[in-house]
């Protein structure tokens, strides 16, 4: 049996094995990957990893090994070892360890932690202490990022800590002012509704008459904000409210994996709660970087409002595995299968967006009795290969050979060739973004493997066979793909309902009217044919 050891988050990154600390490499790259991997509680991709904390013109992954090595001798077991890494994914498997937060959050959805001070108290001063303290800034933007939604999670758990010791009934009642100080310092406007509700009164009236409750006094300088807060100061309130509702999204989203039958590993992730509708892959997803994307982010959030929204990252990209070698239109839909079949859905809705239109009509084909209808967007039966002249093909190699060659370089102007194309109503600010975001999710080969993959897509013998009540949704000035290849999907769809949106955005921005056109026409297709 491995020795037991004890990993504190909060404060310092600590290690302790008995009553002895463990000595952690004085790198505080490498200490941020250890608390990364730990705190997270998943497998990442070297890839990503590497971007994270080694974005460095030399040799990212060398530094990742590097790191790796060191920290083994700190943490892995005699017997198991407890850093797991193959040629994609590293992970932290916390093979007996005991992690403070773990703990912590283990007895807050417990009951011994209902009204008792005693168990309270000291969850409240261990999360009085900086997550991390000490790693800021030892990787990228994104790390940072990170970081702080963490930090913002913990101020989350000590404020709703400090909230029962307040309305617990066996807190002195001094205690109880102090508790009620520190909670008003850190959340006002959550302290003053508490005062405000039945509780709070219930409390007062056992307090001497002569003794009233005292209002809380702010502490110096007003409310305690959370870090990601004070990071946004210049974008404004309204930005910085829409940045922490995107990092509760990422962090309330909860991630998985499933194999295909070819050994493919898939990712896919699940919010909110309600009756299933899964959305297929599309050009391009990360499962993670969704969320603060101005694409995709306000539409997820809108879907998994009333639903259980579930998304996968299409083999080749994202989180799931990037080295696989059936990158075909029968790939991507056996990833959905499997997505499906891992979570043991039964009867759904599909979402399919542009290539994931042809993705979910051959699923709802083959499985009829899972499939309640269908919501396509910007979608085409066939492919460039089968569709375009010779003219558009010619253009089209073009393009795949430059993305080979510069997909992953620090010049935009290859990925520009699609930013433009997908969004030419984008704002410059949205087109590096996405420019960027293409960079990050998939490599030049596969970015050239997918535009090969999606020319040969050709589902037209199928539709006639689609029998659920079917949307279909497409830009009027689509220059990806034109207005009357989205006609014709829905032509050939029986009693496919097709409307016409005002844009010219392959992909809809969510600042457009035509994006809440969409969400509008979707919202009522789905009460009429009661899905």
């Amino acid at each position: 049996m491995s020795e037991i050891i004890e990993i504190t988050l909060l404060g310092e990154l600590r290690i302790r094995a008995g009553d002895r600390d463990l000595a952690l490499p004085a790198s505080r790259k490498a200490r941020a990957l250890l608390a990364f991997l730990i705190a997270t509680g998943r497998p990442h991709r070297r890839e990503r990893l590497c971007e994270l904390l080694w974005d460095l013109p030399d040799d990212p992954k060398a530094a990742l090994r590097w790191a790796l090595s060191k920290l083994r001798r700190v943490v892995d077991g005699d017997e198991a070892p407890r850093i797991l890494a193959d040629r994609e994914r590293v992970e932290f498997r916390p093979l007996d360890c005991r992690i403070d937060l773990a703990q912590i959050h283990a007895v807050l959805a417990g009951p011994e932690a209902e009204d008792r001070p005693d168990v309270l108290e000291p969850l409240a001063r261990a999360l009085g202490q900086l997550f991390l303290d000490g790693l800021d800034g030892a990787g990228d933007e994104s790390f940072d990022a990170w970081l702080r939604a963490e930090r913002e999670d913990v101020l989350a758990a000590r404020s709703a800590v400090l909230r029962r010791l307040v309305s617990a009934p066996a807190t002195p009642r001094l205690a109880r002012e102090k508790w009620l100080r520190l909670w008003h310092d850190l959340d006002p406007e959550a302290s003053a509704e508490w005062q405000r509700s039945a509780a709070a009164q219930s409390l007062r009236e056992v307090l001497p008459a002569d003794e009233p409750a005292r209002e809380p006094v702010p502490a110096a300088g007003g409310r305690l904000r959370p870090a990601s807060v004070e990071g946004h100061l210049g974008r404004g309130r309204e930005l910085a409210r829409l940045d922490r509702a995107r990092a509760r999204a990422l962090r309330a989203q909860r991630i998985g994996f499933c194999d295909v039958a070819d050994g493919t590993k898939i990712a896919y992730a699940t919010i909110g709660e309600g009756r299933p509708i899964l959305k297929a892959a599309n050009w391009l997803n990360h499962l993670e970087f969704d969320w603060a994307s101005p694409i995709w982010g306000r539409s997820f959030a809108a879907i998994a409002r009333n639903r259980t929204f579930i998304r996968y990252d299409e083999r080749g990209c994202g989180l799931s595995d990037w080295g696989c070698g059936d990158l075909s239109f029968d790939a991507f839909v056996e990833d959905l299968e499997a997505v499906a079949d891992k979570l043991g859905l039964e009867k759904f809705p599909l979402i399919g967006i542009s290539q994931g239109a042809a993705v979910c009509i051959e699923y709802a084909v083959r499985h009829p009795e899972r499939v309640t209808g269908l919501v396509l967007l910007g979608g085409y039966a066939a492919g460039w290969r089968h569709l375009a002249s010779a003219e558009e093909q010619a253009r089209r190699e073009a393009v795949l050979t430059l993305t080979e060659l510069g997909w992953g370089t620090d010049n935009p102007a290859y990925r520009h060739i699609f930013s433009q194309t997908f969004m030419p109503e984008a704002s410059a600010a949205d087109l590096a973004w996405f420019d960027d975001f293409q960079r990050q999710t998939t490599s030049p080969s596969n970015a050239a493997r997918f535009q090969e993959a999606f020319g040969r897509i050709d589902v037209r013998h199928r539709l006639r066979e689609v029998r659920v009540p079917t949307l279909v949704l497409h830009s009027r000035h689509d220059q990806r793909i034109p207005l009357e290849t989205g006609r014709e999907l829905a032509a050939g769809i029986p009693d496919a309902h097709f409307v016409p949106l005002e844009s010219r955005n392959h992909i809809l921005m969510d600042r457009e009217p035509a994006w809440r056109d969409a969400i509008e026409a979707g919202v009522r297709f789905f009460q009429e044919k009661r899905l």
